[in-house]
């Protein structure tokens, strides 16, 4: 017989203040997704280091991202991307070049840089991150006239990027690739 189909008084007792406790302390004990995908992370890279990671994001996979986007560079962006994140960024890329668009988008600060929660997923473990980006964003056509944005404003826009630890790359520097990005909140800067 199971604790839970129990009818001795002791013991629906103890299963009483057992599920008190549980609906106090909530799920304060259990396994988060995000603690699963970081458990995961380490099994791959015993040297995992939830700091040093974001600092490698706001020091190299972001201004990478960012800039081989600004500057439609669609080989450094594969490099750093899975195909569905890569197609979605790269058809508005192709369509400006085929038009004879110059992109002239600059990356100039990027800060707040926070892992908001992570999970498991087919690809393998997934950690999403928040950061804002300070931007100047501009598309000049071939006679130079400005087609989208303005060279000379600021705009801080807030990101999510979601990034997989590619499983089957053994340097863990090179192992984080884009699945998924998301950019909100775009808000001139006055300067």
């Amino acid at each position: 017989m199971k604790y839970e189909e129990s009818d001795n008084p002791v013991v629906r007792g103890a299963r009483v203040v057992t599920d008190k406790l549980h609906d106090i302390l909530g799920g304060l004990f259990t396994t988060t997704e995000l603690s699963q995908a970081l458990t995961e992370i380490i099994k791959m890279d015993p040297n995992f280091c939830r700091e040093e990671f974001l600092k490698q994001c706001e020091r190299d996979i972001i201004p990478n991202i960012l800039e081989a986007i600004n500057q439609g560079d669609l080989e450094i962006l594969e490099d750093w991307c899975f195909e569905a994140p890569f197609s979605v960024l790269a058809t508005p890329i192709r369509q400006a070049k085929e038009l004879g668009y110059l992109m002239e988008s600059t990356v100039l600060d990027i800060d707040n840089v926070d892992l908001t929660t992570g999970m498991m997923m087919e690809q393998g473990p997934v950690l999403a991150i928040t950061f804002n980006a300070q931007q100047i964003l501009c598309v000049r056509d071939r006679s130079g006239k400005i087609i989208e944005g303005d060279p000379e404003r600021v705009m801080r826009i807030m990101y999510i990027f979601v990034l997989c630890r590619d499983q089957t790359e053994l340097d863990p520097q090179a192992a984080w690739r884009l699945l998924e990005v998301q950019a909100r909140d775009r808000q001139e800067q006055y300067l």
